[in-house]
């Protein structure tokens, strides 16, 4: 049975605008292929949460095979009621 769509806020404190980017980074291991969810945000918070994913970016430690693209911005689809 699906789960049917809810509302998603934007991750910073005080802001109460609805989430409408993913900011995320392409990560594998050599067999699994993700998205790295670093914030659900809305347009405005955005800019500054990108640049904070990226130094968290510059601090990871990846072992042998792993990969871990750069963070950047995905849309989401905006919620519909079936």
């Amino acid at each position: 049975m699906p789960i049917p769509p809810y509302p998603v806020n934007c991750c910073v404190a005080g802001c109460v605008a609805p989430a409408r980017v993913k900011i995320a980074a392409r990560w594998s291991d050599g067999t699994t292929h993700e998205l790295k969810t670093y914030y659900l945000t809305c347009e405005a918070c955005a800019p500054a949460l990108l640049t904070t994913a990226r130094a968290k970016r510059k601090k990871c430690r990846l072992t042998v095979g792993e990969t871990l693209d750069q963070p950047a911005a995905y849309e989401l689809p905006t919620p519909t009621r079936s």
